[in-house]
């Protein structure tokens, strides 16, 4: 699977994968071993509003009882763990359950309005386990993460690193009548959430208390060991040659993605190619191992001014403020090629 999350397995992800594992383990026990007390697990609307069996809000909107969805939601999951990765365990926590919750009450209010504006009569139950937040997941997923092409198909058609999580998704999003409820009210509470409507952020969150528990209770069972896969990648002898070679084969492929998007654009309109914009100045590499000759005599160039304006997007996305002018000056101020700089080193 192409994939936009960095370096592969859970390293520094270990709310990710006791969301993976945790889960699926009930949803395959409930369904396998103890179907009866699935019943105690149904999202039902009418039970909560009616009879007020609000443990219903918890219980339905953990555990899936389709292993179809447990199987989909969990690989976005672990496609969208660069978020713990990029945030932090706790902030990437209080996303979830900032989502979680208010997607419940998106949920009331499209199925009120389904049924007052369109007439349509909505089943009670809707499809249960931790989906909301799944869906919530993409808004982050879509503003953030940087778009680089892989293939062309039919002409003007094009896979890139994030199709198939779209694809995923979207699969998810079919695989049942009512699923669309869900989908869409988690996609409204990402949105609410990640542009800090009502300083929601500031009220759903995990206290830096109950974190510091769990961080102690959880993550040693969690945790997860560096891939050695990614220590072996480059042939050079240090940590620091083998992060340059690994920029260096990042470049290659952003230079490409940039070649290709050029020479579509120069096939619909015509002229000639500015090879000066297609290939930006990415990084001044002054590593010594690299420096065969003797050093230029040319004066450096003076610094490139960069957008406060992309400094201060890429701050809030968790970079720092010196990572954030040295990636935007390495680039020449292209934000989506800083943003995948600072994700992949």
């Amino acid at each position: 699977m192409f994939t936009s999350t960095g370096s592969s397995g859970l390293y520094k992800a270990p709310l990710s994968k006791s969301l993976l594992l945790v889960p699926s383990a009930l949803s395959l026990l409930l369904t396998l071993l103890l179907p009866h007390c699935q019943k105690f697990f149904v999202y039902d609307l009418h039970a909560v509003k009616n009879d007020f069996q609000i443990w219903r809000l918890i219980c339905g909107r953990i555990i899936c009882l389709d292993l179809k969805d447990a199987f989909c939601s969990g690989l976005l999951v672990y496609n969208f763990r660069i978020f713990e990765r990029r945030y932090g365990s706790r902030k990437f926590a209080s996303f979830l359950l900032g989502s979680w919750v208010l997607s419940a009450l998106f949920d009331f209010i499209l199925v009120e309005a389904v049924q007052c504006l369109l007439g349509v009569s909505v089943a009670s139950n809707l499809p249960s386990g931790f989906l909301a937040p799944v869906f919530a997941l993409f808004v982050p997923f879509h503003c953030s993460i940087p778009r680089v092409q892989v293939a062309q198909i039919l002409g003007p058609l094009s896979i890139t690193n994030k199709t198939l999580i779209y694809i995923l998704g979207l699969q998810l999003f079919t695989s049942g009548s009512y699923i669309w409820i869900v989908a869409m009210s988690g996609l409204i509470s990402g949105m609410c959430y990640d542009r800090k409507v009502l300083q929601v952020h500031q009220v759903l969150c995990i206290p830096g208390r109950m974190a510091q528990f769990f961080s102690w209770a959880l993550e040693p069972i969690f945790s997860s060991s560096e891939p050695t896969s990614e220590a072996r990648v480059g042939m050079g002898a240090t940590v620091d040659i083998q992060r340059q070679q690994r920029m260096e084969q990042l470049d290659r492929q952003l230079m490409l993605s940039q070649f290709a998007q050029v020479r579509r654009q120069r096939q619909q309109q015509g002229g000639m190619i500015n090879w000066n914009r297609l290939f930006p100045p990415l990084r001044q590499r002054r590593n010594i191992n690299y420096q065969d000759g003797p050093r230029s005599e040319q004066r450096p160039s003076p610094p490139l001014e960069v957008s406060e304006e992309q400094v201060a997007r890429l701050m809030e996305m968790g970079f720092s403020r010196g990572d954030a002018l040295e990636a935007l000056r390495a680039s020449n101020n292209d934000l989506n090629v800083a943003t995948n700089f600072l994700l992949q080193h």
